[in-house]
């Protein structure tokens, strides 16, 4: 991360924007429009408006942060946000030279960011927008101030700008993991037969929460059903359960998968999760700085057919961070197919990548590991490594 350029602002950048400059020139691209939370909020090194976490919507608008970019010049960068976001200005001054907190919808915010290219004389032949995340009524007032501008998405830009994770990131990214991790120990260790898989992810959400996460998700499974919802169903002695949660923790994702038993697992299910944990291995085993992407495909796979069960797995690999599947994405099929352009690519140090086995078996239910491989100079490290074989429930009864 480079952060020693400091624009008139007078602070640093809190991004490697040398990288930035990089990617958008050789995309051709003259100013990034970032107008998606997730990415003004890493443009911004962290601000994100509180008012606004949870819901966009507000009276007959909604909520739209727009940061303005233009390449190779970071001291006409702009922040355009809502009114309400004054109050965290005065706490914690943005690194933008341009800031403005005097919003109150997305037409008007996105005329203040047109107002600032023209006024501060940036180059708009090729503008990138975030073509999912610029809702239309904005994309009007834009096309129609700029009606020869060349577009582009930018979610590839950004994309590949984020992948290539800092130090400070992934601090984030490590007490998410941990936190999960500890989260879902803490839960299945206090809940003893009868309890319903609704009352286990609300018990996960209290202990996300009390961790400092925000709780997005949990996707869970009960004995030989593969059915992922929260739903009134008990988990019943000798039932398997599956437990894949992310946790947000300043705005970074942690998501791994578990498993848990009412009881004890007999010698079936010892094997079968010991064999998904030698696909795991297995993949994250060539992960390091320098070795292309797909190698991670071409180790697991030749395990996953060696498995007489290879019919029933789904193995996936995907990049993590601000975005749960975001780059590198390195295959074209499979469970959540991708375009997959970081496949002959090298791996960089700092890429984040979540490695995912699944054994849909007929008979014994759902059974699955998710891990967060660390790429460094010299290997892998994988962040929240423990609970890996089959948790005992009500252990703490």
């Amino acid at each position: 991360m480079n952060i020693s350029a400091k624009p008139a602002s007078g602070l640093a950048i809190p991004f490697d924007h040398t990288r930035l400059d990089r990617l958008m020139d050789e995309a051709g691209i003259d100013v990034v429009v970032a107008t998606s939370k997730h990415n003004v909020q890493y443009l911004l090194g962290g601000h994100r408006a509180n008012f606004f976490d949870y819901m966009d919507a507000t009276g007959v608008t909604r909520y739209l942060p727009v940061l303005v970019y233009p390449k190779g010049a970071p001291e006409k960068a702009a922040y355009i946000g809502h009114r309400l976001e004054k109050f965290q200005r005065e706490v914690t001054p943005m690194w933008t030279p341009e800031t403005q907190t005097n919003t109150a919808g997305s037409t008007d915010a996105m005329q203040k960011a047109v107002e600032h290219m023209r006024k501060a004389g940036i180059s708009t032949k090729r503008i990138a927008v975030e073509f999912g995340f610029l809702p239309y009524d904005a994309s009007k007032v834009l096309r129609g101030a700029l009606p020869d501008a060349d577009w582009v998405d930018a979610l590839y830009v950004l994309e590949r700008q984020r992948a290539k994770k800092s130090p400070d990131e992934l601090k984030l990214l490590k007490i998410a993991s941990e936190a999960v991790i500890d989260s879902m120990k803490a839960v299945i260790a206090s809940h003893g037969p009868g309890t319903t898989k609704a009352e286990v992810v609300e018990a996960l959400r209290r202990e996300e929460t009390n961790r400092g996460l925000t709780f997005e998700y949990c996707l869970i499974t009960c004995g030989t059903s593969m059915n992922r919802a929260p739903s009134p169903q008990r988990w019943e002695q000798g039932d398997i359960m599956s437990i894949d949660s992310g946790g947000n923790y300043h705005g970074y994702i942690g998501d791994v998968c578990r498993m848990a038993i009412q009881g004890e697992p007999d010698a079936e299910l010892i094997d079968l999760l010991g064999e998904i944990e030698t696909m795991q291995r297995a993949a994250m085993k060539p992960v390091r700085a320098g070795v292309l992407g797909k190698e991670i495909y071409a180790a697991a796979e030749p395990v996953v057919l060696r498995s007489r069960h290879h019919n029933h797995i789904d193995f996936l690999a995907h990049g993590m961070g601000m975005v749960s599947h975001e780059g590198p994405r390195l295959a074209p099929r499979g469970p959540v197919p991708y375009p997959n352009e970081y496949a002959d690519e090298p791996l960089e140090a700092g890429m984040v990548i979540s490695v995912e086995t699944t054994l849909l078996h007929p008979a014994r239910g759902f059974i699955k590991l998710e891990d967060t491989v660390i790429v460094t100079d010299s290997g892998h490290e994988v962040y929240g490594e423990g609970a890996r074989g089959w948790n005992k429930a009500g252990t703490a009864a």
